[in-house]
């Protein structure tokens, strides 16, 4: 049963970023035929993560009354009918209304499966839950691309994403009764307590570990949202071909993740996240030279391959960081700040282009990345002094 449950984590993860990178795929193409501002993607990111932002806070006590499992089945259900609802959107009103479900649907899942497999299983599992999130967001855009090559039918790729999602639904669906039986058996330690988002705002390691969320996913959400718009209007790559071409970046991700999870029985989680920081930089450094288009390639791919490392092993060092009994409260906010990030990063970054230029995705990236990283070493520092296993 507990393997099962595990291969259910990890097909809920692909649902969960399948989502993710189908929009910055399809913009290029949506706001063209909408007539309206390259920027105005904006408005929808900023609904989806409101919705997140705020199922990500309430996730402590969603999942504490519905349990995992049903929260699991309810939010693959919301981010199907949501993308259904965007594949007949005419406007960008309507795109902005499905992208309430979609954003609800995402907070509270990731908060569960990440808290889950934190608790119950090794650095290795967390990191392949994270690599089945970096297959669904390197899925879609391919889909995307092949629809957009037929015609620039975005609708089309929306459309088959969502048949993917719904039998996603179903799965979940069917193993509630799995769910339900772990719930029955959970042991008294693993259950969570109530503390209040002050008290634990109040601690300098939590709040440095909000710090690397912030940073990480603010340079994941602008790849996801704006590294097709900066590969056609900065390298000069058609619109279908950039589609394409960005599913490097969500490949390298799903490798970065695949090969932590392979590593953590030689690493650190602390030796992981290192390496793929070093790795992060280098790859905006390529960014940020004027090199042909073959690099820009390369460069998206290593931001993939190294910031893809990050995520998973902070969240697995939580329960041992901060308590097993607070870490579903931790985690809950921190994924709140993560998508906090993920909604101001790609809007904010839209008022850069439309003053400047497209072409200072790498500087923002690089902006980002020394917020990640001095958040990474202030944790670590505070930790030691606080006498902290470092793992």
């Amino acid at each position: 049963m507990v393997t099962i449950l595990l291969i259910i984590t990890y097909i809920a993860a692909i649902s969960l970023g399948i989502p993710d990178s189908l929009l910055g795929a399809a913009w290029p193409a949506i706001y063209r035929q909408f007539g309206v501002s390259v920027s105005s993607v904006s408005f929808i990111t900023i609904v989806i993560s409101a919705g997140t932002v705020t199922s990500s806070f309430l996730s402590g006590k969603v999942i504490n009354k519905f349990g995992t499992g049903m929260v699991t089945a309810m939010s693959t259900s919301f981010t199907a009918i949501a993308l259904l609802g965007f594949s007949l959107s005419n406007s960008l009103i309507w795109l902005c209304l499905f992208a309430v479900p979609l954003g609800i649907g995402a907070g509270s899942i990731d908060s569960a499966l990440n808290n889950y497999v934190a608790l119950r299983y090794k650095a290795t599992h967390m990191s392949f839950l994270h690599c089945f999130y970096g297959i669904g967001v390197s899925l879609s855009p391919y889909l995307m691309s092949l629809a957009l090559s037929e015609d620039l039918n975005w609708r089309r790729g929306y459309r088959t994403v969502f048949f993917i999602q719904l039998t996603i639904a179903i799965i979940t669906i069917l193993a509630l009764p799995l769910w339900n039986k772990v719930q029955a058996i959970t042991k008294e330690e693993d259950k969570p307590r109530d503390i209040k988002f002050i008290e634990l705002f109040k601690m300098a390691t939590v709040r440095a570990q909000y710090g690397i969320f912030i940073g990480s996913c603010a340079i994941e959400a602008i790849c996801l949202v704006w590294g097709s718009t900066f590969l056609v209007n900065a390298k000069g790559v058609p619109e279908d071909e950039a589609a394409g071409l960005i599913t490097v970046y969500f490949v390298g991700m799903a490798i970065g993740r695949f090969l932590s999870g392979v590593l953590a029985n030689k690493f650190s989680c602390w030796e992981l996240i290192k390496s793929g920081q070093i790795i992060t930089a280098v790859a905006i450094i390529i960014l940020l030279l004027p090199l042909p288009v073959v690099y820009s390639a390369i460069g998206l791919f290593m931001v993939g391959l190294g910031n893809g490392a990050v995520f998973p092993n902070v969240t697995h060092m939580t329960p041992d960081n901060f308590g097993r009994d607070i870490s579903q409260a931790v985690i809950g906010t921190q994924m709140a700040f993560a998508y906090l990030s993920i909604m101001l990063a790609p809007p904010f970054f839209g008022l850069l282009v439309e003053t400047f230029s497209i072409k200072l995705f790498p500087v923002f990236l690089l902006a980002m990345f020394f917020i990640m990283i001095g958040s990474t070493y202030f944790l670590k520092a505070r930790l030691k002094r606080e006498e902290k296993i470092v793992y």
